[in-house]
């Protein structure tokens, strides 16, 4: 692994969960972030190149985890952890922004001591 690492944000269609994460960490130097959806209506949808790419999934449901693990089971994949954020808000809620900031950093710091 690099020194920063590859963080891939999956959400249901990378409109609202995903998409903010990924605003939110994209000039963040501890880490690379990108971000995609698992819906074929995703504005970006996760690839086989997404998952080769990225050293750690944070996704935001079980399901999601799930799915991924079904869908790319030919594949070694990287560690995917869910931070549990149901679909509840907009792209940039308030309250979707302070939850994702805290569930990143704090698994940042769990996973990679960053």
């Amino acid at each position: 692994m690099t020194d920063n690492p590859n963080v891939l944000v999956i959400c249901g269609k990378n409109k609202k969960r995903s998409k903010t994460a990924e605003h939110l960490f994209l000039n963040d130097n501890r880490i690379r972030i990108r971000s995609a959806g698992l819906s074929p209506k995703s504005n970006r949808k996760i690839s086989e190149n997404d998952l080769h790419w990225a050293d750690l999934v944070l996704v935001m449901e079980y399901e999601h985890k799930s799915k991924i693990k079904e869908l790319y089971r030919h594949l070694e994949l990287p560690t995917i952890e869910v931070l549990a954020i149901p679909d509840d808000y907009e792209y940039m809620d308030e309250e979707l922004v302070e939850i994702l900031t805290d569930r990143i950093n704090d698994t940042l710091k769990r996973v990679y001591a960053i």
